[in-house]
């Protein structure tokens, strides 16, 4: 999904130099601008395994504009705007590190150059690469400042190269929306680090034999870690019978310094496999992960810069991917498309941690429609989670949102 969001993304990027939106003046530049936004109502709500509960409504604006292209250049800017009026005590505290946090910031100001098929980015922006991203799934969306190239001159293949000094994550932890920093979100809640000189990456993806993805990434974490990924993923079809086949592994290897600090091994590593199918509308997987028993610093593998950069098979739907040494996963997800609006799933996750003798599990269920006719743009979803064993609790996420 998030190879598609980002060809996507460099096809509208480049297109913005395509005569229907070209300027010949800088007036018509900004005259002939498009403007999109989405408005959005989150409702989360959980209770741990001592009974307590807390629930949090938020509501928040997302509104962009790009300007139509004058000799391949263009400026794009996107604000986000969040409040949680009526938040507790409690939901305070449970959901500061990721919804709760109110304010407005512009997250995205660049300047954009293209020529042929390159396109190269300078500013603050949204991220969608497989090691450096930023996540939609919560209220605010992260961004980073930095700058970003991409190049899709060689047949059936994209290349991205990419420089980030800050980030901006979804909250500042005390209550406001997320201010960009050096402090960067590397997989893990407990693991942030302050990026003094800022980190890069590298990623190619190839499409040339029908069917098959190739993905290959880097990303270095400047004196804090080096992070290498690789996915071959396969999709066909023998009459309405479509099935898929993927692997991936993941690198890791810390800086002497994190080691000096921290203590630990220096590297781990970690690998996954996926098997789907559908039938008329009826869709599956399963998918096995493994990380290796390496002792590290951080207690476990680092998945990417950015809240987004989260690719593991075995996800739960809303709990984060496990990446403890000596950890094996297990996912089975089912799910039914009613129609071509409406989605229905389930999804078990199991995860066996020998480094620390725990086991925890995610049973989920969940439901998604998009409106059409007079409400086209609308979404709502509904996702519900039990987590079991050694990760007590349920979650609920109720979320709506209007696109334009």
């Amino acid at each position: 999904m998030k190879l598609a969001k980002l060809s996507l993304a460099a096809i509208v990027v480049a297109g913005l130099t395509s005569s229907s939106f070209a300027a010949d003046t800088l007036a018509d530049a900004f005259k002939n601008g498009k403007v999109n936004g989405e408005l959005k109502a989150y409702y989360f709500a959980n209770e741990d395994e001592t009974g307590d509960r807390d629930s949090l409504l938020t509501t928040g604006i997302l509104l962009g504009y790009k300007t139509a292209s004058l000799y391949g250049f263009s400026l794009g800017f996107t604000a986000q705007g969040s409040a949680s009026p009526f938040a507790d005590k409690g939901a305070k505290a449970d959901y500061s590190s990721y919804e709760y946090g109110s304010g407005a910031a512009l997250s995205e100001a660049y300047l954009a150059y293209t020529l042929g098929k390159t396109t190269a980015m300078v500013g603050r922006m949204f991220l969608d690469t497989p090691l450096v991203a930023t996540s939609g799934s919560k209220m605010t969306k992260d961004a980073f400042e930095g700058a970003a190239i991409i190049n899709t001159d060689l047949p059936n293949t994209t290349l991205i190269a990419g420089y980030v000094q800050k980030h901006q994550d979804r909250t500042d932890g005390n209550g406001n929306i997320g201010k960009f920093s050096k402090t960067f979100g590397l997989g893990s809640v407990s693991f942030r680090p302050e990026l003094k000189d800022g980190g890069y990456t590298l990623a190619a993806i190839n499409k040339s034999i029908p069917g098959l993805t190739l993905t290959g990434a880097y990303a270095n974490a400047i004196d804090i870690v080096q992070i290498a990924y690789a996915e071959a993923a396969y999709e066909g079809k023998a009459g309405e019978f479509g099935y898929s086949l993927a692997g991936q592994y993941y690198y890791n290897s810390f800086d002497d310094k994190v080691i000096a600090a921290l203590g630990g091994e220096d590297n781990i590593n970690a690998y996954g496999l996926k098997v789907g199918a559908s039938f008329k509308g009826l869709n599956g997987y399963v998918a096995y992960a493994q990380v290796s028993n390496d002792d590290v610093a951080t207690a476990g593998l680092v998945s990417g810069l950015g809240n987004g950069a989260d690719l593991l098979y075995t996800s739960p739907v809303i709990g984060g991917a496990y990446y403890g040494p000596d950890s094996k996963s297990y996912a089975v997800d089912l799910n039914y498309d009613i129609t071509a609006a409406a989605n229905v799933g389930a999804r078990y996750v199991e995860i066996k941690n020998d480094f620390d003798s725990e086991k925890y599990s995610f049973t989920s269920v969940y439901g998604y429609y998009k409106f059409e006719a007079a409400l086209k743009g609308l979404k709502v979803g509904v996702e519900y989670e039990d987590k079991g064993k050694d990760a007590d609790g349920q979650d609920l996420w109720v979320k709506a949102g209007y696109k334009f």
